[in-house]
């Protein structure tokens, strides 16, 4: 990830260079400020690439943000925007319409259209995820493609929720990214956001097949990760979420060579395994880390843990001690 920040520019120059920042990274914008803010204003983006698809996790102090028609006809990527808020909210004014959006809305910007969007002042630090990407990569039709420009995803239910919550896990683990997960990430991305917006244009219909199935995969797996803490995730309350049968569920991982009762446990075990190696949480006791993690009984998870690493939970923290040279 790069990360861009006002840190490292002079406090009266930070918001210029923001608005350049800005122009750079999406499109010209028209940027204003309110004086209290300007004088010490701070910001940052990192940024990841997708493929074709420019992941940006930005925070920033509270400020508005305005494309205008002047700058459309002056330059237009011809891109779409995806957002998804992480913290704080925002009101977008668009087609005589104003919306507020909070946290795991989701709204695509049409950078070939007008709009205004100005970040709650009562919030100190917002934070939003951003996907910029050409509008050829969604595989929906051209009229379809031009009633997006208005998407309101809220994140409260259905398949809104479902994706926002993808998007949320992605925004939270985006440091975290490898090239190889980035090299996953890229496709499931693409088809999350393409499922989403069909599904807010009533227009499912026209997704091929196998991407309507990938997506509903990632927001599975995403809503598993999400959850993993919770002792009563299983496959039936997994089901009801995503709104399908278990059968069907089950028929999905069976399909990727996997179970779910066995990739539940196999992520847990990670996690469980990373906290043993942390030494902040040296002195947190083994049972601890277990049940907060989702196992609900020591003995079964020891047994667990020691069919996939060959040592003892107890054992593993005191070698990976060890090797640090605690």
């Amino acid at each position: 990830m790069d990360v861009i920040s006002t840190a490292n520019v002079s406090v009266g120059d930070r918001f210029d260079f923001w608005r350049e920042v800005n122009s750079k990274l999406w499109a010209p914008y028209v940027l204003h400020c309110d004086p209290q803010w300007e004088s010490g204003f701070q910001a940052q983006v990192g940024v990841t690439e997708f493929g074709a698809v420019q992941a940006a996790l930005m925070t920033t102090m509270p400020h508005s943000v305005h494309r205008t028609p002047k700058l459309i006809r002056q330059a237009d990527p011809e891109m779409f925007k995806l957002g998804c808020f992480v913290h704080g909210s925002v009101v977008v004014t668009q087609d005589g319409k104003t919306t507020e959006y909070g946290v795991g809305d989701l709204k695509l910007y049409d950078t070939s259209r007008p709009f205004g969007g100005e970040f709650a002042p009562d919030v100190p630090l917002s934070q939003v995820l951003l996907l910029r990407f050409p509008r050829s990569l969604l595989p929906l039709p051209a009229g379809d493609l031009r009633r997006l420009g208005s998407a309101h995803i809220p994140g409260t239910e259905g398949v809104g929720a479902l994706s926002s919550q993808f998007m949320l896990h992605l925004a939270r683990h985006l440091h975290e990214l490898g090239p190889a997960d980035v090299a996953r990430l890229s496709t499931l991305t693409v088809d999350v956001l393409t499922a989403a917006l069909a599904h807010a244009l009533d227009a499912e219909s026209g997704v091929p097949p196998h991407i309507r199935r990938r997506a509903l995969v990632a927001r599975i797996h995403a809503f598993i990760l999400e959850n993993l803490g919770d002792a009563r995730l299983a496959p039936d309350t997994i089901a009801a979420a995503h709104h399908i049968s278990v059968r069907y569920l089950h028929k999905l991982f069976h399909q990727d060579g996997q179970t779910v009762a066995g990739w539940i446990r196999r992520l847990r075990l990670e996690q469980c395994r990373r906290d043993l190696a942390e030494p902040r949480l040296s002195l947190r006791p083994v049972g601890a880390i277990a049940a907060r993690w989702g196992f609900t009984g020591p003995a079964h998870f020891s047994q667990a843990f020691r069919g996939a690493y060959g040592v003892s939970p107890r054992e593993f923290r005191r070698q990976s001690a060890e090797a640090r040279g605690d």
